[in-house]
């Protein structure tokens, strides 16, 4: 038999990949790890400038995950929860609170003001809201088999329309999602919901990427890093992975735990549709001490922004704030930053001329766009020996990189016999 560099050779350090390998790994396999950046994370990277923590595109980590659960230590994480609610900024720039009241009792009284004074409590709206929102307290298996639809049309099927609906749910939703118009599948949207039912999301006080770092370390396995893949070779026992500098690597399988684009360009397979986001992030000198997220109500290019440093303090250096700004990225390219200025005076009811842009984030390939329709777990196997993993091939986030990346294992071991 030709020799081989290990049993399996995964092709990205992304979630999905570094799980698939972790789970090799205990399942009495070697893997190794080829990995085009310098660190571990794939899409979730934290680049520190001048003291900021500014992580590429403004993520969070839900520790109500089931797959967070079982593979993720929370603690040593050290997470920063940000507020378990919203501040909507409406249409005349008054500041609205919609805040949990289990989780902040001090906001009660706002927040009833608020959902007044927005017209978020017309009876048929709150009505039509608690039957679309109902399947998400039920079963996991029952929703993810029931039927679907895009979000904006189920919303207007139950009659979920006025400003619950445009000044709350599809404001917060949009930044989610990366989806501006509703076009998202329904049954996903909902199992989105039930996640934020559950627990509050939240960033690692060091940044994003200590998240992946502390799945690298736990995986135990070696990483090769600045190796970029340009060729895998399907064979029936022996599958290689050429990098860029010429480099072949033989091992008994392959698991590509790469984005959609990347694996479609590796394989010839068909790619998901991605979805944009522009980060924007600002040490800006004033500071509210704010952890809520906020959103325009009256619609605008920033579908969020919020105080980082507020959230998590590990984020700015000592007496600093760092602020983020969210806008869609689509064909026509980033929002211009007079815009994004603009809309964050409204939305900080302050000029922002003064704040200094530490950088910029354009993540192109933010999201796998969820189509109605779409199955919440794709086949992982193209070919004898070639596998894909990531959150492609499940769902578009955290929880559905780090699934599928245990699936991948779990296929291969069965493969490998």
């Amino acid at each position: 038999m030709t020799d081989i560099d290990a049993d399996v050779i995964v092709v990205g350090a992304g979630i999905a990949g570094l799980r698939c390998a972790a789970a090799l790994r205990r399942r009495g396999l070697t893997a190794r790890i080829v990995e085009a950046g310098t660190a571990p994370g794939g899409r979730i990277r934290t680049d520190v400038i001048d003291g900021f923590r500014c992580d590429r595109g403004f993520q969070l980590l839900n520790p109500s995950y089931p797959a967070v659960k079982r593979h993720v230590d929370i603690d040593a994480l050290d997470l920063r929860v940000a507020g378990r609610g919203v501040r909507i900024v409406d249409d005349s720039d008054a500041v609205r609170t919609v805040a949990d009241p289990t989780r902040h009792p001090t906001l009660l009284l706002e927040t009833v003001r608020s959902a007044v004074g927005l017209g978020l409590i017309r009876p048929r709206a709150v009505a039509g809201a608690v039957r679309w929102a109902l399947p998400a307290v039920g079963s996991v298996r029952r929703l993810g088999s029931a039927p679907d639809a895009a979000l904006a049309d189920d919303w207007d099927r139950f009659g979920l329309r006025g400003p619950l609906r445009d000044s709350l749910l599809a404001p917060f939703l949009s930044g989610v999602l990366a989806d501006g118009v509703g076009a998202t599948s329904d049954r996903y949207v909902r199992l989105v919901l039930r996640s934020f039912l559950l627990a509050t999301p939240g960033v690692p006080n060091a940044g994003m990427q200590a998240f992946p770092e502390q799945l690298a370390r736990g995986a135990g396995v070696d990483i090769m890093y600045s190796a970029r893949v340009d060729r895998v070779t399907d064979d029936t026992t022996t599958p290689t992975v050429r990098t860029a500098d010429g480099t072949v690597l033989r091992s008994r399988a392959v698991v590509v735990a790469t984005d959609a684009p990347a694996a479609a360009a590796l394989m010839d397979t068909e790619t998901s549709s991605m979805r944009g986001l522009s980060t924007w992030w600002f040490d800006a000198d004033s500071a509210d001490s704010d952890t809520f997220l906020r959103v325009s109500g009256a619609g605008g290019s920033v579908v969020n922004t919020a105080e980082m440093s507020a959230i998590a303090p590990g984020y700015a250096p000592t007496g600093k704030t760092l602020v983020q700004a969210t806008t869609l990225l689509g064909a026509a390219g980033p929002a211009a930053e007079s815009v994004v200025r603009a809309e964050l005076d409204r939305l900080w009811g302050r000029s922002t001329s003064s704040w200094r842009v530490i950088v910029r984030h354009d993540v192109s390939h933010a999201l796998p766009a969820q189509a109605p329709g779409t199955p919440l777990r794709r086949p992982l196997r193209v070919g004898d020996r070639v596998l894909l993993a990531g959150d492609h091939r499940d769902t578009p986030s955290i929880q559905g990189a780090l699934v599928s990346g245990g699936r991948a294992a779990a296929e291969v071991a069965r493969l490998l016999g």
